[in-house]
């Protein structure tokens, strides 16, 4: 490994002076300084000395087939010469009529209106106000409520904040936010003795049907992140609390709108995680890997008699939100190019082979006695450290033992996870899963049960 002063300081020294980063104690930033990257390809990314370093997250769970992929690329070089953007108010383009067909007909027609915006908050904020919109336009304007599930994460914007239970993002600003029911998470970590992960999801769905008969009446949605809650620590739950979910909403009028933006795009082993239940929400949100890691991208797609609802003489009683970029139709033509990747890869069926491959790789660490709640689900893994063994500043400890051992990866709290692109091989997965073992024996020590904590939040 480099380990020169050169290149790379220069530039985390001009970024600490100018740049804010995200999800970042500033205070911290100069122990911690950030990684000056200078280019990606495939999995790796290298930086100013030409160390690299495997991208083990997916740059925040969006890189889907690797960077600089040269297929998205070459779409994206085409339509820059073609359109490089136009408003979407009053205009239309091909990449943004054909990315809403054919992300509709991936629904079977079920969701058969697509609204653009950039990211994954927006797509939520987008959502919760059509369903309030549509049951005012219907004449229940006292439908005003939402519902969301304890450790559910949403966003930082303030209405995705106001469904969201990730204590340090949302309790600074608590008091800007409207108020919102939550409901127990079907967190399969939270099995009692001789409890399954079904039995978890019946009495989350319980929890849920009890609220549901008391404030139906001013309930609009339900938001719920299907399959897999990512900020809440990778925490995963059975389908059948999805399929439980969906006849309730029915059942009491509940718009159900599934956050898909972390877990759509084939993370959970289908296009939507939702098609492991069978089940169709009423909205559906995808940002982050729609269009492979290149361009901001998010979208949310509805039913058709939640659009009719907006069909009205009256210009107020239409869905009026909008955004500057709406539809870009680079970042379309980048989204148009990853289906055409799953398509013409049978992507799907290639990462059960990889998913395979990798769990195979980390078998060790299902035995192993400092890890507890191992777990899967599709090209998403997770397991916990155990208290005895994270001492003091964990997640950074091993994100920086990573870092020495060409990983970039970064813990949540006391999770490891692994959230790859779509192109590993037998090879590359043993790799992985060595490399990830050998920075838990460098940071998580029996002694670390004595260390002097210093706290630190869950951040992703």
């Amino acid at each position: 490994m480099h380990t020169s002063v050169g290149a790379n300081h220069s530039w985390q020294q001009r970024s600490l002076r100018s740049v804010w980063h995200p999800c970042t104690q500033m205070q911290r930033a100069a122990a911690v300084p950030p990684l000056p990257i200078a280019r990606g390809v495939g999995p790796w990314l290298f930086d100013h000395e030409g160390q690299r370093y495997f991208d083990a997250t997916s740059s925040w769970w969006v890189n889907l087939f690797g960077h600089a992929d040269a297929r998205i690329n070459a779409a994206l070089k085409d339509q820059l010469d073609r359109l490089p953007h136009v408003m979407l108010a009053g205009c239309t383009h091909a990449p943004a009529v054909e990315l809403a067909e054919r992300l509709s007909a991936l629904t079977g027609g079920v969701l058969g209106h697509c609204f653009f915006a950039s990211d994954g908050a927006s797509a939520v904020e987008i959502a919760l106000k059509m369903s309030f919109h549509h049951w005012r336009n219907r004449g229940r304007p006292n439908k005003r409520e939402f519902v969301c599930l304890r450790q559910g994460y949403h966003g930082e914007t303030l209405g995705a904040l106001a469904v969201t239970d990730v204590a340090v993002f949302r309790d600074a600003y608590d008091p800007l936010l409207m108020r919102a029911h939550q409901v127990m998470s079907p967190d399969a970590r939270q099995a009692a003795a001789g409890e399954t992960a079904v039995d978890v999801a019946a009495r989350a769905a319980a929890d849920l049907q009890a609220l549901f008969e008391s404030r139906h009446e001013h309930i609009a949605a339900l938001i719920i992140e299907p399959l897999v809650q990512g900020a809440a620590g990778m925490a995963m739950h059975d389908a059948a609390y999805l399929r439980t979910v969906r006849a309730l909403c029915e059942r009491y009028e509940v718009s159900l709108i599934a956050d898909e933006i972390a877990v759509g795009c084939g993370r959970t082993g289908t296009f939507f995680a939702c098609e492991q239940a069978a089940i169709w929400p009423d909205f559906v949100c995808l940002s982050k890997g729609i269009s492979g890691g290149t361009l901001p991208l998010s979208l949310v797609m509805t039913r058709d008699a939640i659009y009719e609802a907006f069909l009205d003489d009256d210009v107020a009683r239409g869905f009026l939100h909008s955004h500057s970029y709406t539809g870009n139709a680079l970042a379309c033509r980048a989204a148009l190019a990853v289906l055409d990747r799953f398509e013409e890869d049978d992507v799907l069926q290639h990462n059960r082979q990889r998913a395979a491959a990798l769990s195979a790789a980390l078998a060790p660490l299902q035995a192993d006695p400092r890890i507890e709640h191992f777990r899967q689900c599709g090209m998403i893994w997770a397991l916990d450290v155990r208290e005895a063994f994270v001492g003091e500043r964990f997640a950074e400890r091993f994100h920086l033992a990573g870092r020495e051992r060409e990983l970039l990866i970064r813990p949540i709290g006391r999770t490891v996870y692994l959230m790859p692109p779509y192109v590993l091989d037998d090879g590359l997965a043993a790799w992985l899963a060595q490399r990830v073992m050998q920075t838990l024996d460098a940071v998580a020590f029996a002694e670390n049960a004595h260390a002097d904590r210093t706290p630190e939040p869950p951040t992703a």
